[in-house]
């Protein structure tokens, strides 16, 4: 599928921005959307070489559509990553689970102005796929077919944890997108990413370590020697592999109404972590702990459908959490 020139939501975030970088070096011209344009100033500032195919919009409330029917003007594809995510709520519904999907809705009804777009791809979450309270044995493998089976009166539950209530707000969300293609029949398809904890290199402005997104936070506190975080899930991916997912299911043709997981081959645990620094960076072997922790290996999370079909490798957990903490190191030097 030949695409020339995307909008990317989120553009300056986490994950955003490594999507950027790979269409950039794909020769794809991008417009990313954000709602702080000194981020992306700081963004263009850094990539010099690519002034004329990067540009930025800003965008503040994806409930308010009228800026997006701009930004998706003479783009032929979208990359949506922007959602809301914090949990520290008082009302999970007006705070998370509605202005996800008002903000997937907006997208899509955007992007039907602009008969030019060919695809959107979504960036959902495992969140959407896991089932808390189905356990092993038999020992199963979560796929792109199954749905996180959270109703949306328990996820809108004032007395719902705002974990739980973040669950819902991705699959509500994507839900959207997915009954806005069955529903509208637009002229373009659809893609959906569902990755688990994602953890690498930062390329987004961040001012300080203390900034780094919430999934690196925790591998930095480990690095630090806070005592070990424990995982919810084993499954992880490298910020850097899922860029390249996203470049993957923006460009191949056949990927149009799939649904992807994805995750490395290895699984992880805060103690692998720390297993890793200590070996890695001598200077921090004293600091870190070496407690043990156990990882859940009665079930799986297929990754490698999305690999084989989007064409890409993934990282170990070695060179990731190598490479983030160097970097977590000379920012803090």
């Amino acid at each position: 599928m030949s695409i020339k020139f995307v909008l990317v939501t989120g553009a300056t975030g986490f994950i955003g921005a490594h999507i950027v970088d790979a269409l950039l070096a794909g020769g794809i011209r991008v417009r990313g959307a954000t709602r702080s344009l000194v981020k992306g100033k700081a963004m263009l500032q850094a990539r010099s070489k690519y002034e004329d195919l990067l540009e930025f919009v800003q965008i503040d409330d994806f409930q308010n559509p009228g800026g997006l029917v701009e930004a998706v003007k003479d783009v032929d594809g979208i990359i949506h990553t922007a959602s809301p995510f914090t949990y520290d709520t008082t009302d999970n519904e007006n705070e998370l689970i509605i202005p996800a999907i008002n903000g997937v809705r907006a997208v899509f009804e955007a992007a039907s102005t602009n008969p030019k777009i060919r695809r959107i791809v979504l960036t959902s979450s495992f969140a959407s796929v896991l089932d808390a309270h189905r356990k092993a044995p038999p020992y199963f493998t979560y796929t792109g077919a199954d749905w996180n089976p959270l109703t949306y009166e328990e996820a809108a539950d004032k007395a719902t944890s705002a974990i739980i209530a973040y669950r819902g707000s991705k699959k509500f969300a994507e839900l959207e997108a997915w009954n806005y293609i069955r529903d509208k029949k637009p002229m373009f398809d659809f893609v959906a990413l569902c990755p688990p904890m994602t953890f690498g290199p930062v390329v987004h402005p961040v001012s300080s370590i203390s900034k780094v997104n919430e999934s690196n936070a925790m591998l930095w506190q480990v690095a630090s020697g806070a005592p070990l975080p424990v995982a919810r899930v084993p499954f992880w991916i490298d910020v850097r592999d899922l860029a390249a997912a996203h470049l993957g299911a923006l460009l191949t043709e056949e990927a149009g109404g799939r649904r992807y997981t994805l995750t490395a081959p290895e699984t992880f645990s805060y103690a692998k972590a720390a297993s890793i620094i200590a070996t890695e960076f001598p200077e921090l072997k004293d600091k870190v702990r070496q407690d043990e922790q156990s990882i859940d290996e009665s079930y799986g999370l297929d990754g490698e459908t999305a690999s084989k079909e989007l064409g890409f490798a993934y990282h170990t957990f070695r060179d990731t959490v190598r490479d983030f903490v160097s970097q977590g190191i000379q920012m803090t030097s």
